[in-house]
């Protein structure tokens, strides 16, 4: 039980002596296994599932419990002072982002473990949280991803024609993707789907604005999609599977790194279908519609004050689009400022690599958002994940799909899919040193765990 509560805000939880008696065990199980449910299905990762498991356990009388989690289940089994073994099983078929219900349960499971409330108390609390309306209605969270995509790409250059149309073009994509979610399709088909769209919605607002003479730069084009793959790229889920991964589950972890693989390789199609469909028509018409110049853009052509700008933009939006608490969307802006800052300094003032000064500023990211998530009483992920959203590579990855389909086409030049692959490859290595480096942050700043603040709302129910 120690070891399973080592690394967890939970590891001085006091564990009982002795074994419990059945009912008392049956009980403690049972609230112990619908809190880690709770947290799979609004997001959490199964190291923090195993932590408040544990905890929830050992505050509310077992000695010592086994726990098993999968990408769809949770086990949990513990033998009762008669001998008598007990095992529980749910399984989560389905889950939404949903971090203010997080925020509670970790009060909660806190509340527990430091003797403030009794077990009974905390499962009918817990019942009250899972009923509780979510904090944002879905249209509010429609337009979060539709400004966090627009403020990307004013993050990265874009002017502010283009950032309008950026919202445009993501609340339409947002409406396809709600048309083809009556059918229930699975998350590979939908991305292509919307990335698709949303490719070749830019090119017809580049070519709309173009023709009445509106003064969209050829440039916005690329500024337009990238903020688009920002909005759908599974930010969220990488983290999760790399943290599942490096705390030793690697089940869990390889499934939902398979997920996220899907996810991408969804959106890499999808735009490269849009982009070869574009660049066939106006090789067909003998115009040009976006020229290998645009190869030339770079993430780091933004205004100082437009970035920053851009990056608390972005992290307003984040934590509204996975249901933040309320109080935690400005925090979550502030440190996507801080993250976004960290890496323009590293890169732009002193020459340091993307791939290094992301990570770098990742790393700072995770050790300031669990000092500070902590703070107010809630666990890291829930602001870290917002703020890491700024510092997604969009404009890479474009820049790599526009290599691999552009030698197909009359914009060839010296294109070749091998440099196509080189740059999606080092996009990918962005993404992984964000997933590892808030991961690695959160670790060192753990020591820092017993000096917690009052929590937000501790005395309420509700998320």
């Amino acid at each position: 039980m120690a070891d399973l509560l080592r690394r967890t805000p939970y590891r001085y939880t006091r564990i009982p002596n002795q074994a419990a008696e059945d009912a008392k065990l049956r009980a403690a199980l049972d609230l112990a296994v619908r809190v880690g449910e709770l947290m799979l299905r609004c997001g959490a990762g199964a190291p923090q599932v195993q932590g408040s498991v544990a905890a929830v356990a050992a505050a509310a009388g077992v000695d010592l419990v086994e726990v098993d989690i999968t990408l769809q289940s949770l086990l949990v089994q513990a033998t009762s002072s008669d001998g008598r073994p007990h095992t529980l099983l749910r399984v989560v078929r389905s889950n939404r982002h949903d971090y203010a219900r997080l925020v509670a349960v970790h009060q909660l499971v806190e509340q527990l473990t430091s003797g403030e409330i009794e077990p009974e108390a905390a499962m009918e609390r817990l019942r009250t949280i899972k009923r509780h309306r979510r904090n944002f209605p879905a249209w509010a969270v429609s337009a979060a991803n539709a400004v966090l995509a627009s403020a990307v790409a004013v993050m990265i250059g874009a002017s502010a024609l283009a950032a309008v149309a950026t919202v445009a073009v993501v609340l339409a994509v947002t409406g396809v993707s709600r048309l083809h979610a009556r059918i229930d399709l699975p998350e590979f088909y939908g991305n292509a789907i919307n990335a698709v769209v949303a490719t070749l919605l830019a090119g017809g607002v580049y070519a709309l604005s173009t023709a009445a003479g509106l003064g969209l730069r050829e440039r916005d084009f690329a500024f337009i999609v990238a903020g688009g793959i920002v909005a759908m790229l599974p930010g969220r889920t990488m983290a999760s599977a790399i943290e599942d991964v490096l705390f030793g589950f690697p089940l869990t972890g390889a499934g939902r790194l398979l997920a996220v693989f899907l996810s991408l390789l969804g959106i890499v199609i999808g735009v490269a279908g849009g982009l070869s469909a574009l660049i066939a028509l106006t090789t067909a018409v003998g115009s040009d519609f976006v020229s290998p110049s645009v190869l030339d853009l770079r993430s780091d052509q933004s205004a100082v004050l437009a970035a920053l700008g851009g990056a608390f933009v972005v992290g307003l939006a984040g934590a509204v689009t996975v249901q933040s608490r309320r109080r935690l969307v400005l925090v979550s802006g502030v440190l996507a400022v801080a993250a976004a800052g960290t890496a323009g300094l590293l890169n732009r003032g002193l020459g340091v690599g993307v791939i290094t000064a992301t990570g770098v500023a990742a790393v700072a990211l995770g050790i300031v958002g669990r000092v500070v998530a902590n703070r107010f009483g809630a666990p890291s992920m829930v602001v870290v994940i917002p703020a890491s959203f700024g510092l997604l590579p969009g404009l890479t990855i474009f820049r790599g799909l526009y290599e691999l389909v552009a030698q197909s086409g009359g914009a060839a030049g010296t294109l070749s899919i091998q440099s196509g692959i080189t740059t999606l490859l080092g996009a990918g290595a962005v993404l992984l040193a964000i997933a590892s480096g808030t991961v690695l942050g959160e670790i060192l700043a753990a020591p820092w765990d017993r000096t917690r603040g009052p929590a937000i709302n501790a005395n309420t129910s509700s998320p």
